[in-house]
């Protein structure tokens, strides 16, 4: 009798050991929470949709199914889908995919000089919060052309203005480009002879994606460090899945390694509060 006493005092009290451990890892979650991304740099490349060859290159399709499987795992849950080169001017993919997508998701288009105002307004109803100037793929755009649409679609909508080039080639243009009411540049500006010129744009309130690491040619962790450092709400992370034409696609690692240069708290700041700020996201995106 004392025999099974003893056995169902011990198995009580491993219950409740299981139990006491149990709840203290629940209090260590609940103390840090799991990891919030808006990818702020994402392609979705869907070929019901138009596809344009650029400089010889069709990507293949990568669907948003393709993109959620890969990222939700990552604690990405909003973002920014940008058209790439291949996707030229095309707006019906935008138009069908962020429904789909809902809160916490926007686009980031390329139109033509002429695009009429009307359409803009219709695209910033379903989403799309910029504009993309796709330099370093070879769509040539004097920069007169870049400031008087991308102030357009400012006034019109709101949308900011995005840049994808080796930042060193906009050197004789920081003066203008400047002045824009927002202007963001893509994948770190690309080159280490860019760095100098990307700083003097943040200086003068330009953010920065932090996204194709392995597209870019520089030391990432240091570019990393001094943008911060020039503006701790400069740098926006992102993706770039599904890495088209990168050298070396992203890897989960990437984030990891803004968190390691950054710090926890400009990491936050990089992995959420400056896209949702830039990307003008204001409601409060549930995980």
């Amino acid at each position: 009798m004392i025999g099974k006493q003893t056995k169902l005092n011990r198995r009580e009290w491993l219950s409740g050991a299981a139990a006491v451990v149990a709840t203290a890892a629940l209090d260590r979650a609940q103390a840090q929470p799991a990891r919030r991304l808006f990818d702020s740099h994402c392609h979705i490349i869907d070929h019901r949709f138009p596809i344009v060859a650029n400089q010889g290159y069709t990507p293949p399709n990568f669907t948003l199914t393709d993109y959620l499987a890969q990222t939700k795992p990552l604690g990405v849950i909003a973002g920014a889908v940008v058209s790439g080169s291949f996707q030229a001017n095309d707006q019906t993919y935008l138009m069908d995919l962020l429904p789909k997508l809902g809160t916490g998701w926007v686009g980031v288009t390329q139109i033509p000089n002429d695009y009429p105002d009307a359409e803009i307004v219709k695209l910033n109803g379903i989403g799309v919060r910029a504009v993309r100037f796709n330099v370093f793929r070879g769509r040539i755009d004097s920069v007169d052309d870049i400031v008087a649409l991308a102030t357009r679609v400012h006034s019109v909508a709101g949308w900011h203005s995005e840049i994808y080039a080796d930042a060193a080639a906009l050197k004789p243009h920081v003066e203008k480009l400047s002045k824009l009411p927002q202007l963001c540049i893509d994948h770190l500006g690309m080159t280490e002879d860019g760095i100098p010129t990307l700083l003097e744009l943040v200086a003068a309130g330009c953010k920065v994606k932090a996204t194709g690491f392995g597209r870019v040619k520089m030391d990432v962790p240091k570019a990393l460090e001094a943008i911060a450092k020039k503006s701790p709400n400069a740098l926006v992370f992102g993706t770039d899945i599904p890495s088209t034409r990168a050298q070396r696609p992203f890897e989960p690692s990437d984030i990891d390694l803004v968190e390691k240069v950054l710090g926890a708290e400009l990491a936050k700041k990089a992995f959420w509060d400056n896209p949702l700020a830039l990307y003008r996201v204001k409601t409060t995106v549930a995980g």
